[in-house]
């Protein structure tokens, strides 16, 4: 069963899609705030994306653009702007497929059929973890934010990824100290407190302000 995500502002069109997927076998939901696509993106963790190109507040343009800093998800665009240059900017934006408004639903559902099956029966997708907009790569030891990039040192990452692994939840010193170093028979306590001060300065300056929470006595935590 496969996931897919349909980022379309027309509704009434948007479950008529949905609805479609769900007769073959698949699941579906349906974007709903179209000022914010990339949360609700990372959350439902799609194996497919079906986007409109004329979207309010950004264009499918924008979000195809902003999913490909992050996945490698097959992205198909829908517009009734089915002109050869609408064509040629959607695969140029990394597009993998176009279908012309009016959807004749039958051809919609093969074309996404073949491209399921070329994505995954070539191998897995890189996982992502987010929290407030921020995406952790899995795959590249990478953090995005807002569009950009920011690269990670071993030790970042594995603090991240402790963390947003159990995102609400106080994870304790001990836990990280033994993420970070467990090979390492002894490493000094206050090893662990100079690398998490390090990060969220790093964090400070890309604009993700008190991320990480200490807890007195407990541990770190991300809410």
């Amino acid at each position: 069963m496969y996931r897919i995500f349909i980022i379309e502002d027309d509704v009434s069109l948007a479950e008529a899609m949905k609805k479609q997927m769900e007769a073959w076998g698949n699941e579906a939901a349906c974007a709903i705030d179209f000022q914010d696509i990339i949360p609700a993106f990372v959350k439902y963790d799609p194996h497919l994306v079906l986007v409109d190109i004329m979207l309010p507040f950004f264009n499918g343009y924008h979000w195809c653009s902003e999913i490909r800093k992050i996945s490698n998800v097959p992205v198909v665009f829908i517009s009734s702007a089915a002109d050869n240059m609408n064509i040629v900017m959607a695969m140029n934006m990394g597009g993998d497929d176009f279908i012309a408004k009016p959807i004749d639903l039958g051809v919609m559902t093969a074309k996404i059929q073949a491209l399921l099956r070329r994505a995954y029966d070539m191998g897995a997708r890189i996982p992502v973890l987010e929290h407030r907009g921020a995406v952790l790569n899995l795959g590249d030891a990478s953090l995005t934010y807002q569009g950009n990039r920011m690269e990670l040192t071993k030790n970042d990452f594995r603090i991240l990824q402790t963390l947003m692994e159990n995102k609400g939840k106080v994870v304790s010193r001990e836990t990280l100290m033994t993420r970070l170093w467990q090979m390492d028979e002894y490493v000094e306590e206050n090893t662990l407190t100079v690398n998490v001060n390090r990060l969220r300065k790093k964090l400070e300056a890309a604009g993700l302000h008190e991320f990480i929470t200490t807890r007195v006595g407990s541990g770190y935590i991300i809410e």
